[in-house]
């Protein structure tokens, strides 16, 4: 189970769709984000990566098989959602380069995939000449029914990244829960690292 990794733009992205659609209905249907996807929107999802130059998708393999993946884009070419807060806190978006999703099968976690996963973006977005990079996670109760009693927050993962919370930025979306019967706004918090230093 050695890990290979891949990133890739543009066309170099279209073989995989059907793969990241699998990853991100399957890897986000667990807390926190209990995602009740459905693998054609997935498809129609992802398809702006292979459209968008520079966009970037980071792929893990353990031989054929892709077990993981993260994706990266220009906040300009994101979705509104994702923008605004940036707007509304005099923020240029054209600065930020917004890191998507992270999704790695659960027997592949623990072994530095996600170290990689940051990595390689940090250095696409640094190629690309942008000067912050962000992402944002989605924020349940602490009470909520479905939050495993061990399950650790991954703020440390990113504080030792460079990332630093920023309750200032935050956006919300819509999408059914597992289990779940409508789809229900949740509020997505923004985390920021400065790539101007270092």
């Amino acid at each position: 189970m050695s890990l290979v990794f891949d990133v890739l733009s543009g066309e170099g992205i279209a073989p995989f769709v059907p793969d990241l659609a699998r990853l991100r209905v399957g890897v986000f249907r667990d807390w926190p984000y209990l995602y009740e996807g459905s693998l054609d929107y997935e498809r129609k999802y992802l398809a702006k990566y292979v459209r968008l130059a520079r966009a970037t998708v980071v792929l893990a393999r353990d031989g054929d098989a892709v077990v993981g993946a993260s994706t990266a884009l220009p906040l300009v070419e994101a979705e509104a959602e994702l923008r605004a807060p940036f707007l509304d806190a005099g923020l240029d978006p054209a600065e930020v380069y917004y890191y998507g999703e992270s999704v790695l099968l659960a027997p592949y976690r623990g072994r530095g995939a996600g170290v990689r996963f940051f990595a390689e973006r940090e250095v696409r977005a640094r190629a690309l000449g942008f000067g912050y990079a962000t992402f944002c996670g989605v924020v349940r109760p602490p009470d909520h029914p479905a939050r495993p009693p061990d399950y650790v927050p991954l703020d440390a993962f990113w504080t030792k990244r460079g990332f630093v919370p920023r309750p200032d930025l935050m956006a919300s979306f819509e999408w059914r829960d597992v289990g779940g019967t409508v789809p229900t706004r949740k509020p997505m918090a923004f985390w920021l690292k400065s790539l101007r230093h270092g």
